[in-house]
């Protein structure tokens, strides 16, 4: 049975500036350190995830379809034998994806690699998928788009100005006066925390239902030169958007309590992943390093977290890891001395959709829930650039 809905404080009753609300999580902050409590018992402030909605474009493409078009696109053309050996091997090899989602007419278009059609690509279709995963997380939640008090959305493969943020308020017919942030820079980890940043806006009291977005059009920042980093990459991205409506009360679904976080940062090893432009194009900086950093980074931050939180490994009950790619899941794996089965939605994500950046560890939330994997403890955790590493303890019902 759902909770009546809690009295919303909208701009337009009360007049108060939306900055009032950040006022209100820097002075929550300052309150909790005067008062002698640490940085991390603001953790303890409830948030649920009450509804979760994903969305790819209708056009899906086979790992071979890639590698029989690609064959015949000019940029292929002009590179040298060993890197065309490289996408061959990828694209027919045993790399854990099978298929991958495009917002292409025809997947020739893939390889139209100027700034303008990349751009194009980017402004036509992001807010389209960013307002489908909204829809049916808010249907998911049942919650009237009037209800959501703050959006925030990630990218990291486009630029608008006016951000995501204004083209998704126009689409869901969101309220005027709602608080919208436009979220970048942080690459396939961005998921976590735009989350908590959902999660300090609403303890700081002034909203009662944030709704969080990450979206990506990888196939506008496909590239293609010799660098094996770049080739592997255009071999393993694909198009998504993944949504969430949190709220500091549970919807009568199957709770999903966020219990902790925390993030670290290696500015040191910021080399090893990250954008670049090049030629007005971004282009995808990916070194062979990227696997043992994940496993590295994750494990460091794993401990430090579980720890906080007075848990050890054993009373985990669920794995939900970005599904970078087939060697990144397999180095979490060791680390974590895990089975297939432990990390079985994430592989699924990889196989069926390919590394979506910043959407796909909530695709891998979805498909647990969905599986009606078991309650408990689980494991959250999404990387990229950075190198950054971010995870969460969620305190997930039993189905």
């Amino acid at each position: 049975m759902n909770p009546s809905p809690l009295p919303r404080r909208s701009l337009a009753k009360t007049g108060r500036p939306r900055n009032r609300i950040l006022d209100a999580t820097r002075s929550t902050l300052r309150k909790s350190a005067v008062a002698g409590i640490s940085l991390a018992a603001r953790y303890t402030l409830c948030m649920f995830i009450i509804g979760i909605g994903t969305a790819t474009p209708p056009q899906k493409y086979k790992q071979e379809d890639c590698w029989r078009t690609v064959q015949h696109c000019s940029a292929f053309q002009k590179l040298n034998n060993r890197s065309k050996a490289i996408i061959k091997k990828v694209l027919t090899g045993e790399n854990g994806i099978a298929t991958r989602h495009f917002a292409l007419k025809k997947l020739e278009e893939a390889f139209e690699l100027n700034p303008d059609t990349l751009h194009e690509r980017f402004l036509k279709n992001a807010p389209v998928l960013a307002a489908q995963a909204a829809e049916r997380a808010l249907a998911q939640s049942k919650t009237n788009p009037a209800e959501i008090d703050a959006v925030l959305i990630s990218t990291c493969t486009g630029y608008l100005c006016p951000g995501l943020t204004s083209y998704t308020i126009e689409r869901l017919g969101l309220r005027p006066d709602v608080l919208a942030l436009d979220l970048v820079g942080q690459g396939c980890g961005a998921a976590i925390p735009n989350l908590e940043t959902a999660r300090t806006i609403l303890a700081a009291g002034q909203c009662q239902r944030v709704l969080s977005v990450c979206v990506e059009i990888c196939s506008a920042a496909f590239y293609l030169d010799d660098d094996a980093g770049v080739l592997i990459s255009a071999c393993l991205f694909g198009d998504g958007a993944a949504a969430a409506v949190l709220s500091q009360e549970a919807n009568g679904a199957r709770r999903v309590k966020w219990k902790n976080s925390s993030s670290l940062m290696k500015p040191a090893d910021r080399d090893t992943l990250r954008f670049e432009q090049k030629n007005g194009m971004l282009r995808n900086v990916l070194t062979a390093q990227v696997p043992s950093l994940a496993a590295q980074h994750v494990g460091a931050l794993f401990d430090e977290t579980v720890s906080r939180a007075g848990l050890v490994q054993n009373q985990i009950n669920g794995w939900i890891f970005h599904p970078g790619g087939r060697d990144v899941l397999l180095a979490l794996r060791d680390r974590f001395k895990l089975s297939g089965h432990d990390v079985r939605w994430s592989q699924a994500v990889l196989r069926d959709y390919g590394n979506m950046s910043s959407p796909s560890v909530l695709f891998a939330l979805q498909a647990a829930l969905a599986d009606g994997a078991p309650g408990g403890v689980w494991w959250m955790s999404s990387f990229g650039a950075g190198f950054s590493c971010h995870g969460a303890l969620l305190e997930v019902e039993n189905p």
